[in-house]
């Protein structure tokens, strides 16, 4: 049997659908999964022990100039990509419009959420196979619902498996235990006051661990860097999603907003503390098999000193 996920973004809702997968191949022995998936978060799923196949899209960069003779020819080349395998079920779980009819391109019947249970109601004229899952749930539950609906098996009672394979890191802070601060987030509501990012770094290291301040853009670096110099921690070189994903399965214990780093750490199992400032951490808290605690919420800021005693809990 194979079966084709379509969840192209963002990261963090990437990292959620992955315990789906790991209940589908153990209800299904044999099961082959191949996976859609915007381009820039392609190494995540390729992670995953059950994926066979990862077909990348560029619908972020192609949506700016559909017209140019460089993106007709990306699409051409994407959707015969798209056609190379008949699949017994194609199942979206990201519930949009756009993912819905990316799933059309592909052969074979497709699933998703019903009318009442996804994000854009009008996607789910798009599938034959239609499951209602309550809106109140965590995204990975949502996820793992859809998935045994989809696939007619008993819904597993077991904790999240995120099916993570672990790789040697390329770049470590030290060669003995370390922490990872991730103190940057695509939009600036998401922030957190850096004199507060810096006060968390002194503790960990007090209490005996490398640091080391993860960024991935330029602005990113540079607060990155001004973190680092005012408690004396390490910052990396350009790491891939890939290489980043290693770096923080290693940790000891991760820091951060909630980007998908910090749930990519949260998936490994790894101690996580998430800061949430600018979204409720309800449907999306970091969750993993190592200690997770989310902390503050739409308009709640949490407080250093609820940070600092996180920290110190675990």
């Amino acid at each position: 049997m194979r079966v084709l996920i379509v969840k192209t973004s963002s990261m963090g809702d990437v990292v959620h659908a992955l315990p789906a997968l790991s209940d589908m191949v153990h209800a299904i022995p044999g099961l082959q999964i191949d996976w859609l998936v915007e381009k820039s978060f392609s190494a995540i799923p390729s992670q995953h022990r059950a994926v066979q196949r990862v077909i990348p899209i560029q619908w972020r960069k192609w949506r700016k100039s559909l017209r140019s003779p460089d993106t007709r020819a990306a699409l051409s080349q994407w959707r015969a990509e798209m056609k190379q395998s008949r699949y017994d079920l194609i199942i979206d779980m990201q519930g949009l419009l756009k993912s819905a009819s990316f799933a059309c391109f592909a052969t074979g019947p497709r699933a998703g959420y019903d009318w009442r249970s996804i994000r854009e109601p009008l996607a789910s004229l798009l599938y034959q196979r239609r499951a209602r899952v309550p809106r109140d749930l965590h995204a990975v539950d949502r996820c793992r619902r859809l998935a045994a609906h989809a696939l007619a098996y008993p819904l597993p009672t077991t904790p999240p498996d995120f099916g993570l394979r672990q790789n040697t890191p390329a770049w470590q802070p030290a060669s003995g235990p370390y922490a990872v601060l991730i103190p940057c987030a695509s939009r600036p509501e998401k922030l957190w006051p850096q004199a507060d990012w810096i006060a968390v770094g002194r503790q960990l290291m007090q209490n005996g661990l490398a640091v080391a301040v993860m960024w991935g853009s330029p602005d990113e670096q540079l607060r990155a860097q001004e973190i680092a110099q005012a408690i004396g921690a390490a910052v990396p070189p350009f790491l891939t999603v890939a290489e980043a994903a290693d770096t923080l399965a290693q940790a000891q214990i991760v820091v951060g907003l909630d980007t998908g780093m910090t749930h990519i750490a949260a998936a490994h199992g790894r101690t996580t503390i998430g800061i949430y400032c600018d979204h409720e951490p309800g449907l999306a808290g970091v969750t993993g098999s190592g200690r997770v605690t989310s902390l503050g919420g739409k308009g709640q800021v949490p407080s250093l000193q609820a940070v600092l005693d996180a920290v110190a809990a675990h």
